[in-house]
């Protein structure tokens, strides 16, 4: 059994509140010309795309009575303590909306208002790392002040330190993580999947299935054939999606699927697919004939990332709510309750006291050598975003 197996078997035994992955699923099931068309605004703005605007740095200042947190449904805790301490402590009422269901839908939203500089009242907001990325390379987020980021400074842990869209963190800083990988059947399998490679074995025909999510998809092939999606080169990730067109074709994948592939594998319709971490945690709990592995390649590391808009009305106050979720002792209340990835040093010590099942979960806690083998994709100019959208869902008939 292996760590990753006992560490989702431990989970389970324990009475651990959970947020699915469900949301991830969304972006995925968007058609080619909405993403065509979402790579492409990167032009549309003037720029070449491999440029932005410069952001000057948030200055400091007075903290205001409110600030407005755009953040995902369900990622933070239940009585949402955290924001009633903050208020305490600085003064200001924390407007927490839960209006981000998926990054596409909403830069939709968003994007003619930061084109001319307005929030829209939003003073941080919180999208996955491509999107981080998007919003910097268009100049729609303010650059931060690390001096005014301690708590951020000292305590991020290593691996989330130099992201590819944002290698200094000047502009965003992590609210969670987490992984994607292989799901599998154990009563199905002939062996534990080791890698990637394994789903595409001819015993798995037809029995394999993959995500609509391109990052996570094309990465982790890619990462199987050799490269490192971290630097690889748009030839390296079209080969990656040449290999899995020709599985389609050959009936060896069975279908391409959001969070709907938990249907199918609880079903037995398929054995061997690429899903997400937090997935799997409910499905083994439904049935423990279904496990998590970790590809021997690496895992996809994907964060949501905190921002603040151009044209925030409290930055310096968006800094300072970035800084306290970053004190150890609140975000170890987060952390207990969302379960994902924790970006905060610290935290491993006070959950451990609580309850050590949490300090030992590989899901919150991953160890090191889980970490420096997971990679996260790399920001992709948008001419690459466009070539690469278009093959990939031309691939799975999107």
């Amino acid at each position: 059994m292996s760590d990753l197996e006992r560490q989702f078997e431990r989970i389970i035994r324990d009475e651990i509140s959970r947020r699915r992955l469900l949301r991830r699923g969304a972006a995925g099931a968007l058609s080619v010309s909405a993403l065509s068309y979402l790579a492409a605004c990167g032009s549309e703005t003037g720029g070449s795309g491999d440029s932005k605007p410069e952001s000057k740095v948030i200055e400091k200042g007075e903290i205001g009575d409110s600030i407005y947190v755009a953040n995902w449904p369900l990622y933070i805790e239940e009585d949402r303590g955290t924001l009633k301490d903050f208020q305490k402590k600085y003064g200001a009422k924390v407007k927490y909306v839960e209006e981000v269901n998926d990054n596409t839908e909403f830069f939709g939203k968003v994007r003619q208002q930061y084109e001319r500089g307005d929030s829209g009242g939003r003073d941080i907001h919180v999208v996955t790392d491509w999107m981080a990325g998007k919003m910097i390379r268009l100049g729609y987020v303010e650059k931060l002040d690390h001096s005014a980021l301690p708590n951020v400074q000292a305590n991020l842990i290593e691996r989330l330190k130099s992201p590819p869209f944002d290698p200094k963190r000047d502009y965003s800083v992590p609210w969670q993580s987490g992984f994607a990988g292989i799901i599998y059947r154990k009563d199905k399998v002939k062996r534990e999947p080791k890698s990637i490679d394994d789903l595409f074995d001819p015993a798995y025909k037809g029995k394999v299935t993959m995500l609509t999510e391109m990052r996570d998809t094309v990465g982790l092939v890619a990462a199987s054939m050799g490269s490192d999606p971290e630097t690889a080169s748009t030839d390296d990730f079209m080969k990656a999606i040449d290999k899995i067109g020709e599985a389609s074709d050959s009936g060896q994948i069975r279908g391409f699927t959001g969070n709907e592939y938990t249907k199918d594998i609880t079903k037995g319709d398929s054995w061997v697919i690429i899903g997400w971490s937090g997935d799997a945690v409910q499905l083994e709990a439904d049935n423990p004939n279904i496990k998590f592995v970790a590809p021997e390649t690496g895992v996809h590391l994907w964060t949501d990332n905190m921002e603040v808009p151009v044209g925030a009305p409290e930055p310096y106050a968006a800094e300072k709510f970035m800084d306290f979720v970053y004190e150890p002792e609140v975000q170890a209340d987060i952390a207990e309750y969302v379960n994902y990835i924790c970006p905060v040093k610290g935290v491993k010590e006070i959950l451990t006291k609580r309850d050590p099942a949490l300090g030992e979960n590989q899901l919150i806690f991953p160890d090191d050598r889980t970490l420096s083998d997971a990679f996260i994709f790399r920001q992709l100019k948008p001419e690459e975003d466009t070539q690469l959208t278009e093959a990939f869902q031309g691939v799975i008939g999107a």
